[in-house]
């Protein structure tokens, strides 16, 4: 599934109006098919609808959608009321006033004398709010009238839900429902921000694509369920001559950012032959592990076998490494020094990070890796960078410029990690993390995995991926150290540092989501990942179209 942006929206709207397809008719199609879905998850036991429409075209959608299912209420005899609330009068002339008077669809102003006590009273009967306040096409801050719309909507949820007013709505859990169309009024369609006035819906239904802001947090959380729905344009794209191969041309933005599948995933996955040895499955070496942090390089050393690696060594220092031996028996060990690296043979893939700490032992490791790896990189898939060196990378420009000059690598960050890598605010990050990871991967020629509630995959070209997963129970120390083991040990099987971020990002997500399943939001250990990652990677395979 593509992401755009509201800017690529509307060139692929321009471009579906010059092929033959209008405006006004794209708004039609789209309350149209706003009303087919909400119609079709309607109970038999609603009696009222509320439309709350804006004075823009998602207040447009909200009327065509509100007469849409005046017509179906009236085909099927059922006793349902529909209800339209505008925001402030339409201009008169407006070709979509009519049809809701001829459909009995009652109209109601909120600009006048009473009207937030006849909004409340409208919305504490209603079975489902329709919100088509604001869409994509406005940005602002939510204030004023539509603020006070907003909270007499967020009161009357919270009255339902308290008392547990049955659902009328297939898919909400009480009455009233709220149906957002595009998306809940008070969210950033690009970046995912989201107004404190917002109430979180139980479906958006958006059209043609989603936006990136429906995969980025906080928006993403208040979304509920999504519907993409059909509007036409790519009918028309499918036609011959010249309109439509702009329309086409239009909707291939020139930067792609999509939301991961696991048939995409499954399709970079590494084969295993019936004949191969431990060498046929990768050499990874692992760099890490301190007095402090004893245990990181044991999970990530885990997760590469776990995901199928054939050989790790854990370069650890050497006080360490009874304790490591005793955790990880099938790893092998060598020193973290320039000369101890240097001897290790065959390498496919290496990882510096976990549990490397940020002291002169850590500063030392890290530049015996670098010098050391510079050295096999004709041989090696790539490096992935993790945890604490990445914050060493973060306070030496210089040795940022080694590392982009010498190895094909994966940063595998936090927002907090970085924002110490880019100068950035840590909000500035978080609040615009699929713009931040496609810059800095393309000005740093790596592969960046920004971790978090749907983790995004930045490409060196700019290209990104969004997993569709926020699971809160990997909000848990060392789950980072899986993962970046997890993409070392796939690199080590023959997968490029794109292929390798995709799949362990991915792998990851979906032993998370296996153990949460089980168990709930809390309590997961990052050990409780290691035996379902064999799991996660049989089912993303299974997937292969």
């Amino acid at each position: 599934m593509n992401l755009l942006t509201v800017a690529e929206m509307r060139e692929v709207e321009r471009a579906a109006d010059a092929a033959g397809l209008s405006f006004a008719e794209m708004l039609a199609n789209a309350g149209a098919a706003a009303a087919a879905e909400i119609w079709g998850r309607l109970s038999d036991e609603a009696t009222r609808i509320v439309v709350l429409c804006g004075p823009g075209n998602n207040g447009g959608d909200g009327l065509v959608c509100a007469d849409r299912l005046a017509e179906s209420v009236a085909a099927a005899g059922r006793k349902l009321l529909v209800q339209v609330c505008l925001l402030r009068p339409r201009d008169a002339a407006d070709p979509l006033l009519p049809p809701l008077s001829a459909a009995g669809v009652s109209v109601l102003s909120l600009d006048g004398e009473g009207a937030q006590r006849d909004l409340r009273a409208a919305l504490l009967k209603a079975d489902v709010i329709v919100d088509a306040l604001l869409g994509t096409g406005v940005s602002r801050q939510v204030d004023g009238p539509l603020r006070d719309v907003l909270r007499e909507v967020a009161q009357s949820r919270e009255r339902g839900r308290r008392g547990r007013r049955p659902s009328r709505l297939r898919g909400a859990e009480f009455s009233p429902a709220l149906v957002a169309l595009d998306g809940p009024t008070g969210m950033g369609y690009d970046t995912g921000s989201l107004d404190s006035a917002a109430v979180p819906a139980d479906l958006t239904i958006t059209f043609h694509a989603a936006k990136r802001g429906h995969f980025c947090y906080p928006a993403a959380g208040a979304r509920g369920e999504l519907i993409v729905a059909k509007i036409g344009i790519e009918r028309l794209a499918s036609g011959e001559g010249t309109t439509g191969a702009a329309l086409r041309a239009a909707l291939r933005p020139p930067l792609s950012v999509a939301v991961l599948s696991d048939a995409e995933v499954a399709d970079r996955l590494p084969s295993r032959r019936p004949d191969a040895n431990k060498g046929s499955h990768g050499r990874v070496l692992i760099v890490g592990g301190s007095s402090d942090y004893i245990g990181a390089p044991a999970l990530a050393a885990a997760a590469a076998l776990r995901g199928g690696a054939g050989l790790v060594t854990l370069a650890v220092p050497d006080a360490l490494r009874p304790t490591l031996a005793a955790l990880v028996p099938e790893a092998v060990y060598a020193p973290a020094t320039l000369a101890g690296l240097e001897k290790v043979a065959g390498l496919n893939a290496a990882l510096i990070g976990p549990g490397l700490g940020r002291a002169d032992g850590g500063r030392a490791a890290l530049g015996a890796f670098l010098t050391a790896m510079a050295a096999m990189k004709t041989r090696l898939n790539g490096c992935v960078f993790d945890a604490d060196a990445l914050n060493l990378l973060s306070e030496d420009e210089a040795l940022i410029e080694y590392r982009l000059s010498a190895l094909p690598s994966v940063l595998t960050p936090h927002a907090g990690e970085m924002a110490r890598l880019t100068g950035l605010p840590v909000d500035e990050v978080q609040g615009d993390r699929i713009g931040v990871a496609s810059r800095f991967a393309k000005e740093w020629r790596a592969t960046v995995v920004l971790k978090g509630a749907n983790t995004v995959v930045a490409a060196t070209d700019g290209r990104a991926w969004v997993l569709d997963s926020a699971n809160p129970a990997l909000a848990s120390a060392g789950t980072g150290d899986v993962l970046a083991g997890l993409i070392a040990g796939l690199m080590g099987q023959g997968l490029r540092p794109l292929d390798a971020a995709l799949a362990g990002a991915a792998m990851h997500a979906r032993a998370g989501e296996m153990w949460r399943a089980a168990n709930g939001d809390a309590g997961l250990l990052a050990s409780d990942l290691l035996p379902l990652l064999p799991r996660a990677r049989a089912a993303i395979a299974a997937m292969m179209p």
